[in-house]
Protein backbone atom coordinates (compact mmCIF):
# COMPACT_ATOMS: atom_id res chain seq x y z
CA UNK A 1 0.00 0.00 0.00
CA UNK A 2 1.02 3.56 -1.08
CA UNK A 3 2.70 5.68 1.83
CA UNK A 4 0.16 8.89 1.94
CA UNK A 5 1.47 12.31 3.59
CA UNK A 6 -0.68 15.09 3.94
CA UNK A 7 0.31 18.97 3.58
CA UNK A 8 -0.82 20.94 6.30
CA UNK A 9 -0.80 24.61 7.43
CA UNK A 10 -2.08 28.02 7.48
CA UNK A 11 -3.57 29.25 4.11
CA UNK A 12 -0.65 30.78 1.62
CA UNK A 13 2.10 29.35 2.96
CA UNK A 14 3.00 27.34 -0.28
CA UNK A 15 1.31 23.86 -0.16
CA UNK A 16 -0.43 23.90 -3.17
CA UNK A 17 2.91 25.24 -5.10
CA UNK A 18 4.92 22.42 -3.22
CA UNK A 19 2.16 19.48 -4.17
CA UNK A 20 2.22 20.78 -7.55
CA UNK A 21 6.14 19.56 -7.53
CA UNK A 22 6.01 16.84 -6.18
CA UNK A 23 3.34 15.60 -8.64
CA UNK A 24 5.42 17.11 -11.10
CA UNK A 25 1.68 18.72 -13.03
CA UNK A 26 -0.08 22.32 -12.17
CA UNK A 27 -2.72 20.06 -10.67
CA UNK A 28 -3.77 22.36 -8.26
CA UNK A 29 -4.82 25.52 -8.88
CA UNK A 30 -1.92 28.64 -7.03
CA UNK A 31 -2.56 31.89 -6.00
CA UNK A 32 -1.27 34.96 -4.01
CA UNK A 33 -4.75 35.22 -2.42
CA UNK A 34 -5.62 32.86 0.35
CA UNK A 35 -7.78 30.59 0.95
CA UNK A 36 -7.48 28.92 -2.48
CA UNK A 37 -7.78 25.27 -2.00
CA UNK A 38 -10.72 24.58 -0.07
CA UNK A 39 -11.24 20.37 -0.95
CA UNK A 40 -8.59 17.72 -0.16
CA UNK A 41 -6.92 16.48 -3.54
CA UNK A 42 -4.41 13.37 -3.80
CA UNK A 43 -1.96 12.95 -6.42
CA UNK A 44 1.23 10.10 -7.14
CA UNK A 45 4.07 12.16 -5.66
CA UNK A 46 8.04 11.28 -6.68
CA UNK A 47 10.97 12.69 -5.43
CA UNK A 48 14.03 11.47 -7.24
CA UNK A 49 13.69 8.21 -6.07
CA UNK A 50 10.65 8.08 -3.58
CA UNK A 51 7.10 7.05 -4.95
CA UNK A 52 4.26 7.77 -2.12
CA UNK A 53 0.66 9.55 -2.06
CA UNK A 54 0.28 13.00 -1.43
CA UNK A 55 -2.51 15.21 -0.25
CA UNK A 56 -2.74 18.86 -0.64
CA UNK A 57 -5.31 20.25 2.11
CA UNK A 58 -7.35 23.70 2.50
CA UNK A 59 -5.13 26.11 5.07
CA UNK A 60 -5.82 25.42 8.60
CA UNK A 61 -7.94 28.25 9.97
CA UNK A 62 -10.75 29.36 12.33
CA UNK A 63 -14.52 28.98 11.97
CA UNK A 64 -18.05 29.04 12.84
CA UNK A 65 -19.34 25.72 13.27
CA UNK A 66 -21.38 24.70 9.62
CA UNK A 67 -19.62 27.42 8.32
CA UNK A 68 -17.91 26.77 4.94
CA UNK A 69 -14.27 27.18 6.80
CA UNK A 70 -15.37 24.52 9.26
CA UNK A 71 -15.91 22.28 6.59
CA UNK A 72 -13.14 22.90 5.09
CA UNK A 73 -10.73 22.26 7.97
CA UNK A 74 -13.43 19.07 8.88
CA UNK A 75 -11.83 17.98 5.19
CA UNK A 76 -8.08 18.88 6.31
CA UNK A 77 -8.87 16.75 9.26
CA UNK A 78 -9.94 13.81 7.30
CA UNK A 79 -6.84 14.13 5.35
CA UNK A 80 -4.95 13.71 8.66
CA UNK A 81 -6.98 10.77 9.33
CA UNK A 82 -5.77 9.09 5.73
CA UNK A 83 -2.24 10.08 6.52
CA UNK A 84 0.62 8.09 7.32
CA UNK A 85 2.75 11.27 8.01
CA UNK A 86 2.30 14.90 8.09
CA UNK A 87 4.01 18.16 6.35
CA UNK A 88 3.61 21.04 8.46
CA UNK A 89 4.43 24.28 5.92
CA UNK A 90 5.47 27.37 7.32
CA UNK A 91 6.57 30.66 5.26
CA UNK A 92 9.76 31.38 6.19
CA UNK A 93 9.56 35.11 4.69
CA UNK A 94 7.03 36.03 7.10
CA UNK A 95 8.33 33.90 10.10
CA UNK A 96 6.37 32.19 12.58
CA UNK A 97 2.83 33.18 13.70
CA UNK A 98 0.01 32.80 16.21
CA UNK A 99 -1.26 30.70 13.85
CA UNK A 100 1.09 29.18 13.19
CA UNK A 101 2.11 27.82 16.82
CA UNK A 102 -1.66 26.97 16.96
CA UNK A 103 -1.71 24.57 14.76
CA UNK A 104 1.23 23.14 15.46
CA UNK A 105 -0.17 21.93 18.59
CA UNK A 106 -3.24 20.46 16.44
CA UNK A 107 -0.77 18.40 14.15
CA UNK A 108 1.24 17.09 17.33
CA UNK A 109 -2.06 15.99 18.78
CA UNK A 110 -2.47 14.02 15.68
CA UNK A 111 0.10 11.17 17.01
CA UNK A 112 1.69 10.72 13.90
CA UNK A 113 5.03 11.62 12.26
CA UNK A 114 5.58 15.38 11.29
CA UNK A 115 8.04 16.87 8.78
CA UNK A 116 8.59 20.28 9.45
CA UNK A 117 8.81 22.26 5.93
CA UNK A 118 10.18 25.83 5.90
CA UNK A 119 8.88 27.06 2.60
CA UNK A 120 9.97 30.18 0.91
CA UNK A 121 13.58 29.76 2.10
CA UNK A 122 15.39 31.33 -0.04
CA UNK A 123 17.62 34.18 0.72
CA UNK A 124 18.32 36.33 4.10
CA UNK A 125 14.87 36.98 5.23
CA UNK A 126 13.92 33.30 4.57
CA UNK A 127 16.86 31.78 6.82
CA UNK A 128 15.68 33.81 9.49
CA UNK A 129 12.35 32.69 9.37
CA UNK A 130 13.28 29.17 9.12
CA UNK A 131 15.41 29.70 12.32
CA UNK A 132 12.22 31.12 14.39
CA UNK A 133 10.24 27.82 13.31
CA UNK A 134 12.05 25.37 15.84
CA UNK A 135 10.26 27.47 18.85
CA UNK A 136 7.68 24.77 16.90
CA UNK A 137 9.15 21.82 19.02
CA UNK A 138 8.86 19.64 15.65
CA UNK A 139 12.18 19.31 15.04
CA UNK A 140 14.93 20.66 12.27
CA UNK A 141 12.69 22.43 9.53
CA UNK A 142 13.79 21.59 6.24
CA UNK A 143 14.39 24.21 4.06
CA UNK A 144 12.97 24.70 0.71
CA UNK A 145 11.26 27.02 -1.82
CA UNK A 146 8.61 24.97 -3.46
CA UNK A 147 8.83 27.47 -6.53
CA UNK A 148 11.90 27.03 -7.43
CA UNK A 149 12.68 23.66 -6.57
CA UNK A 150 15.75 24.34 -4.17
CA UNK A 151 16.10 22.01 -0.99
CA UNK A 152 14.07 19.47 -2.47
CA UNK A 153 17.21 16.66 -2.06
CA UNK A 154 17.16 17.25 2.23
CA UNK A 155 13.57 16.91 1.58
CA UNK A 156 13.78 13.40 0.60
CA UNK A 157 16.30 12.22 2.95
CA UNK A 158 14.04 13.61 5.36
CA UNK A 159 11.04 11.48 4.30
CA UNK A 160 12.88 8.67 3.45
CA UNK A 161 13.68 7.99 6.96
CA UNK A 162 10.05 7.54 7.61
CA UNK A 163 8.75 5.32 4.72
CA UNK A 164 9.04 1.77 5.43
CA UNK A 165 11.75 -0.38 2.91
CA UNK A 166 10.64 -0.57 -0.40
CA UNK A 167 9.30 -4.25 -1.13
CA UNK A 168 11.09 -5.85 -4.87
CA UNK A 169 8.48 -7.59 -6.68
CA UNK A 170 9.61 -10.76 -8.03
CA UNK A 171 7.32 -10.55 -11.19
CA UNK A 172 6.83 -7.04 -13.79
CA UNK A 173 3.81 -5.95 -14.32
CA UNK A 174 3.18 -7.04 -17.86
CA UNK A 175 2.68 -3.71 -20.54
CA UNK A 176 -0.54 -2.55 -21.72
CA UNK A 177 0.32 -3.97 -24.90
CA UNK A 178 -0.45 -7.38 -23.37
CA UNK A 179 -3.81 -6.75 -22.15
CA UNK A 180 -6.71 -8.01 -23.55
CA UNK A 181 -9.65 -6.23 -24.74
CA UNK A 182 -11.42 -7.25 -21.77
CA UNK A 183 -8.44 -5.62 -19.61
CA UNK A 184 -9.07 -2.66 -21.85
CA UNK A 185 -12.89 -2.40 -21.16
CA UNK A 186 -12.13 -2.54 -17.80
CA UNK A 187 -10.16 0.38 -17.09
CA UNK A 188 -11.77 3.43 -15.11
CA UNK A 189 -13.77 5.59 -17.91
CA UNK A 190 -12.75 9.32 -17.20
CA UNK A 191 -16.01 11.60 -16.45
CA UNK A 192 -16.14 15.07 -15.98
CA UNK A 193 -19.23 17.20 -14.28
CA UNK A 194 -19.60 20.11 -15.50
CA UNK A 195 -22.34 23.23 -15.79
CA UNK A 196 -22.69 26.66 -14.33
CA UNK A 197 -22.14 27.91 -10.91
CA UNK A 198 -24.81 26.05 -8.52
CA UNK A 199 -25.85 23.15 -10.22
CA UNK A 200 -25.11 20.37 -8.06
CA UNK A 201 -22.38 18.67 -9.45
CA UNK A 202 -20.27 18.36 -6.09
CA UNK A 203 -24.05 16.86 -4.24
CA UNK A 204 -24.17 14.56 -6.67
CA UNK A 205 -20.58 12.85 -6.62
CA UNK A 206 -21.00 13.09 -2.97
CA UNK A 207 -23.82 10.85 -2.77
CA UNK A 208 -22.54 8.70 -5.46
CA UNK A 209 -19.10 8.49 -2.86
CA UNK A 210 -21.58 7.90 -0.09
CA UNK A 211 -20.20 10.41 2.11
CA UNK A 212 -19.30 14.20 2.02
CA UNK A 213 -16.10 14.01 0.59
CA UNK A 214 -16.34 17.58 -1.36
CA UNK A 215 -17.61 20.92 -0.26
CA UNK A 216 -21.14 22.13 -1.29
CA UNK A 217 -22.80 25.47 -0.41
CA UNK A 218 -25.65 27.45 -1.29
CA UNK A 219 -23.47 29.83 -2.36
CA UNK A 220 -22.06 29.88 -5.97
CA UNK A 221 -18.44 28.94 -6.73
CA UNK A 222 -17.71 26.92 -3.86
CA UNK A 223 -15.71 24.62 -6.09
CA UNK A 224 -12.75 26.30 -7.69
CA UNK A 225 -10.14 23.20 -8.13
CA UNK A 226 -11.15 20.33 -10.21
CA UNK A 227 -11.04 17.68 -7.88
CA UNK A 228 -10.65 13.49 -9.42
CA UNK A 229 -12.44 10.95 -7.13
CA UNK A 230 -12.69 7.35 -7.69
CA UNK A 231 -16.04 5.79 -7.64
CA UNK A 232 -16.94 1.88 -8.24
CA UNK A 233 -20.55 1.21 -9.54
CA UNK A 234 -21.48 -1.89 -10.27
CA UNK A 235 -18.29 -3.44 -10.35
CA UNK A 236 -17.39 -0.59 -12.67
CA UNK A 237 -14.36 1.87 -12.41
CA UNK A 238 -15.05 5.31 -12.69
CA UNK A 239 -12.71 8.37 -12.44
CA UNK A 240 -14.76 11.29 -11.83
CA UNK A 241 -13.42 15.19 -12.03
CA UNK A 242 -15.70 17.47 -9.90
CA UNK A 243 -15.37 21.26 -11.80
CA UNK A 244 -15.77 24.74 -11.02
CA UNK A 245 -19.20 26.20 -12.48
CA UNK A 246 -18.80 27.77 -15.93
CA UNK A 247 -20.49 31.60 -16.14
CA UNK A 248 -20.70 33.64 -19.23
CA UNK A 249 -16.77 34.70 -20.38
CA UNK A 250 -18.01 38.58 -19.97
CA UNK A 251 -18.79 37.45 -15.80
CA UNK A 252 -15.60 36.29 -14.75
CA UNK A 253 -13.95 39.25 -13.68
CA UNK A 254 -11.38 37.24 -10.71
CA UNK A 255 -8.28 36.09 -11.62
CA UNK A 256 -8.80 33.32 -9.53
CA UNK A 257 -12.03 32.43 -11.19
CA UNK A 258 -10.48 32.59 -14.33
CA UNK A 259 -7.90 29.61 -13.40
CA UNK A 260 -10.74 27.70 -12.08
CA UNK A 261 -12.42 27.61 -15.34
CA UNK A 262 -9.02 26.59 -17.13
CA UNK A 263 -8.49 23.93 -14.88
CA UNK A 264 -12.89 22.71 -15.70
CA UNK A 265 -11.85 23.31 -19.67
CA UNK A 266 -8.38 20.88 -18.70
CA UNK A 267 -10.94 18.36 -17.06
CA UNK A 268 -13.18 18.49 -20.53
CA UNK A 269 -10.43 17.63 -22.35
CA UNK A 270 -9.28 14.68 -20.49
CA UNK A 271 -12.24 13.31 -19.50
CA UNK A 272 -13.94 10.23 -22.07
CA UNK A 273 -17.49 11.35 -21.05
CA UNK A 274 -18.52 14.57 -20.03
CA UNK A 275 -21.75 15.22 -17.90
CA UNK A 276 -23.57 18.48 -18.27
CA UNK A 277 -25.53 19.45 -15.48
CA UNK A 278 -28.75 22.02 -15.62
CA UNK A 279 -30.95 23.31 -13.31
CA UNK A 280 -34.34 21.71 -14.05
CA UNK A 281 -35.80 25.15 -12.71
CA UNK A 282 -34.16 27.01 -15.33
CA UNK A 283 -32.57 24.93 -18.32
CA UNK A 284 -31.20 25.16 -21.65
CA UNK A 285 -30.18 28.59 -20.87
CA UNK A 286 -27.83 30.10 -22.94
CA UNK A 287 -24.88 29.40 -21.10
CA UNK A 288 -26.34 25.62 -21.10
CA UNK A 289 -26.12 25.49 -24.59
CA UNK A 290 -22.06 27.25 -24.87
CA UNK A 291 -21.22 24.65 -22.84
CA UNK A 292 -22.38 22.02 -24.58
CA UNK A 293 -21.11 23.73 -27.94
CA UNK A 294 -17.50 23.63 -26.15
CA UNK A 295 -18.10 19.57 -25.16
CA UNK A 296 -19.48 18.93 -28.94
CA UNK A 297 -16.12 20.83 -30.22
CA UNK A 298 -14.04 18.71 -27.87
CA UNK A 299 -15.33 15.51 -29.65
CA UNK A 300 -16.28 14.25 -26.08
CA UNK A 301 -18.95 12.29 -25.34
CA UNK A 302 -21.84 14.04 -23.76
CA UNK A 303 -24.44 13.25 -21.35
CA UNK A 304 -27.00 16.03 -20.34
CA UNK A 305 -28.23 15.61 -16.59
CA UNK A 306 -31.36 17.54 -15.64
CA UNK A 307 -30.45 18.32 -12.24
CA UNK A 308 -32.77 19.43 -8.74
CA UNK A 309 -35.97 17.23 -10.21
CA UNK A 310 -37.26 16.68 -6.67
CA UNK A 311 -37.97 20.60 -6.75
CA UNK A 312 -40.17 20.50 -9.98
CA UNK A 313 -43.61 19.84 -10.38
CA UNK A 314 -44.66 16.56 -11.82
CA UNK A 315 -46.48 16.58 -15.25
CA UNK A 316 -47.21 13.46 -17.86
CA UNK A 317 -44.42 13.30 -20.66
CA UNK A 318 -41.94 15.75 -18.89
CA UNK A 319 -39.11 13.37 -19.52
CA UNK A 320 -40.37 12.68 -23.36
CA UNK A 321 -40.14 16.63 -23.31
CA UNK A 322 -37.15 17.04 -21.54
CA UNK A 323 -35.50 14.90 -25.18
CA UNK A 324 -37.38 16.81 -27.37
CA UNK A 325 -35.98 20.01 -26.15
CA UNK A 326 -32.74 18.69 -26.04
CA UNK A 327 -32.65 17.65 -29.79
CA UNK A 328 -34.04 21.14 -30.68
CA UNK A 329 -31.38 23.44 -28.69
CA UNK A 330 -28.48 21.07 -29.14
CA UNK A 331 -29.30 19.42 -33.03
CA UNK A 332 -25.36 19.14 -33.46
CA UNK A 333 -25.38 16.00 -30.86
CA UNK A 334 -29.17 14.83 -32.08
CA UNK A 335 -30.22 11.91 -28.86
CA UNK A 336 -27.99 13.42 -26.48
CA UNK A 337 -28.97 10.84 -23.07
CA UNK A 338 -31.36 13.19 -21.02
CA UNK A 339 -31.24 12.17 -17.26
CA UNK A 340 -33.52 13.44 -14.97
CA UNK A 341 -31.93 13.39 -11.18
CA UNK A 342 -31.75 14.83 -7.95
CA UNK A 343 -28.20 14.51 -6.57
CA UNK A 344 -29.23 15.90 -3.23
CA UNK A 345 -32.35 13.10 -3.35
CA UNK A 346 -30.40 10.23 -4.99
CA UNK A 347 -33.06 10.24 -7.68
CA UNK A 348 -31.80 8.72 -11.14
CA UNK A 349 -28.62 8.38 -10.04
CA UNK A 350 -28.99 4.98 -11.70
CA UNK A 351 -30.09 5.63 -14.80
CA UNK A 352 -27.16 8.33 -15.30
CA UNK A 353 -24.81 5.69 -14.78
CA UNK A 354 -26.10 3.52 -17.14
CA UNK A 355 -26.41 6.32 -19.75
CA UNK A 356 -22.84 7.51 -18.94
CA UNK A 357 -21.81 3.48 -20.08
CA UNK A 358 -23.66 4.08 -22.83
CA UNK A 359 -22.33 6.92 -24.06
CA UNK A 360 -19.13 6.03 -23.43
CA UNK A 361 -19.34 2.80 -26.00
CA UNK A 362 -21.21 4.52 -28.76
CA UNK A 363 -17.94 7.08 -28.52
CA UNK A 364 -15.56 4.07 -28.61
CA UNK A 365 -17.63 2.35 -31.79
CA UNK A 366 -16.21 1.20 -34.91
CA UNK A 367 -18.26 0.66 -37.66
CA UNK A 368 -17.77 -2.37 -39.93
CA UNK A 369 -16.74 -1.35 -43.43
CA UNK A 370 -18.96 -3.37 -45.56
CA UNK A 371 -22.10 -1.78 -43.86
CA UNK A 372 -20.42 1.95 -43.69
CA UNK A 373 -20.34 1.58 -48.09
CA UNK A 374 -23.57 0.54 -48.02
CA UNK A 375 -25.32 3.43 -45.85
CA UNK A 376 -22.87 5.46 -48.21
CA UNK A 377 -24.19 4.21 -51.23
CA UNK A 378 -27.66 4.28 -50.17
CA UNK A 379 -27.31 7.71 -48.65
CA UNK A 380 -26.12 9.16 -52.06
CA UNK A 381 -28.81 7.64 -54.03
CA UNK A 382 -31.18 9.09 -51.67
CA UNK A 383 -30.08 12.31 -52.02
CA UNK A 384 -27.47 13.15 -54.10
CA UNK A 385 -25.16 16.09 -53.54
CA UNK A 386 -26.03 19.24 -55.15
CA UNK A 387 -24.70 20.59 -58.44
CA UNK A 388 -22.25 24.10 -57.88
CA UNK A 389 -21.94 26.20 -60.32
CA UNK A 390 -23.70 24.04 -62.73
CA UNK A 391 -20.70 21.15 -62.55
CA UNK A 392 -21.69 18.07 -60.73
CA UNK A 393 -20.00 16.85 -57.04
CA UNK A 394 -18.54 13.64 -57.52
CA UNK A 395 -18.62 11.31 -54.14
CA UNK A 396 -15.99 8.61 -54.25
CA UNK A 397 -15.99 6.62 -50.85
CA UNK A 398 -15.78 7.39 -47.00
CA UNK A 399 -13.87 4.91 -44.51
CA UNK A 400 -13.58 5.52 -40.89
CA UNK A 401 -9.91 6.38 -39.81
CA UNK A 402 -10.96 6.61 -35.74
CA UNK A 403 -13.19 6.15 -32.78
CA UNK A 404 -13.30 8.43 -29.84
CA UNK A 405 -15.52 10.32 -31.58
CA UNK A 406 -16.43 8.16 -34.36
CA UNK A 407 -14.35 10.10 -37.08
CA UNK A 408 -14.40 9.44 -40.93
CA UNK A 409 -12.86 10.80 -44.18
CA UNK A 410 -14.70 11.18 -47.16
CA UNK A 411 -12.94 11.44 -50.53
CA UNK A 412 -14.45 13.55 -53.33
CA UNK A 413 -14.08 16.11 -55.89
CA UNK A 414 -13.55 19.72 -55.44
CA UNK A 415 -13.93 19.94 -51.66
CA UNK A 416 -14.37 23.18 -50.58
CA UNK A 417 -17.73 23.24 -52.75
CA UNK A 418 -19.49 20.89 -50.93
CA UNK A 419 -22.24 22.38 -48.50
CA UNK A 420 -22.19 21.94 -44.85
CA UNK A 421 -26.22 20.98 -45.30
CA UNK A 422 -25.24 18.20 -47.08
CA UNK A 423 -22.27 17.11 -44.57
CA UNK A 424 -25.07 17.49 -41.83
CA UNK A 425 -27.50 15.55 -43.85
CA UNK A 426 -25.01 12.70 -43.81
CA UNK A 427 -24.13 13.06 -40.42
CA UNK A 428 -27.31 12.59 -39.22
CA UNK A 429 -27.70 9.75 -41.84
CA UNK A 430 -24.65 8.22 -39.94
CA UNK A 431 -26.57 9.17 -36.67
CA UNK A 432 -29.70 7.22 -37.36
CA UNK A 433 -28.57 4.70 -39.60
CA UNK A 434 -25.80 3.40 -37.21
CA UNK A 435 -27.30 4.16 -33.52
CA UNK A 436 -25.04 6.99 -32.65
CA UNK A 437 -26.87 9.14 -30.48
CA UNK A 438 -25.56 12.18 -28.73
CA UNK A 439 -21.89 11.68 -29.28
CA UNK A 440 -19.69 14.14 -32.52
CA UNK A 441 -19.49 12.92 -35.33
CA UNK A 442 -16.83 14.36 -37.69
CA UNK A 443 -16.13 14.04 -41.35
CA UNK A 444 -13.55 15.16 -43.09
CA UNK A 445 -13.19 15.97 -46.88
CA UNK A 446 -10.30 14.55 -48.69
CA UNK A 447 -9.83 15.23 -52.16
CA UNK A 448 -8.68 12.32 -54.49
CA UNK A 449 -6.11 12.61 -56.07
CA UNK A 450 -5.77 13.10 -60.02
CA UNK A 451 -3.81 10.11 -61.85
CA UNK A 452 -3.44 12.63 -64.72
CA UNK A 453 -2.61 15.95 -62.76
CA UNK A 454 1.27 15.43 -63.58
CA UNK A 455 0.79 15.47 -67.22
CA UNK A 456 1.03 18.58 -69.51
CA UNK A 457 -1.65 19.80 -71.45
CA UNK A 458 -0.39 19.62 -75.07
CA UNK A 459 0.13 22.60 -76.93
CA UNK A 460 -2.67 24.20 -79.07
Amino acid sequence: MSFTIAIIGRPNVGKSTLFNRLVGQKLALVDDEPGVTRDRREGQARLYDLDFTIIDTAGLDEGAKGSLTARMQEQTETAIELADALMFVIDARVGLTPTDRAFADFARKANKPVVLVANKAEGKHGEIGAMESYALGLGDPVQISAEHGEGMGDLRDVLSALMPEPVEEEEEIEGVEDWSDEEIAQRPIRVAIVGRPNAGKSTLINHLLGEERLLTSPEAGTTRDSIAVEITWQGRQFRVFDTAGLRRRSRIEEKLEKLSVADALRAVRFAEVVVMMMDAQNRFEEQDLRIADLIEREGRAIVLAVNKWDLVERKPNQISQLRTDADHWLPQVKGVPVVAVSGLMGEGIDRLMIAIQEAYAVWNRRLPTAALNRWFEQAIQAAPPPAVSGRRLKLNYITQVKARPPSFVLFCSRADAIPRSYLRYLTNSLRETFDLPGTPIRITLREKANPFAHKRKRPS
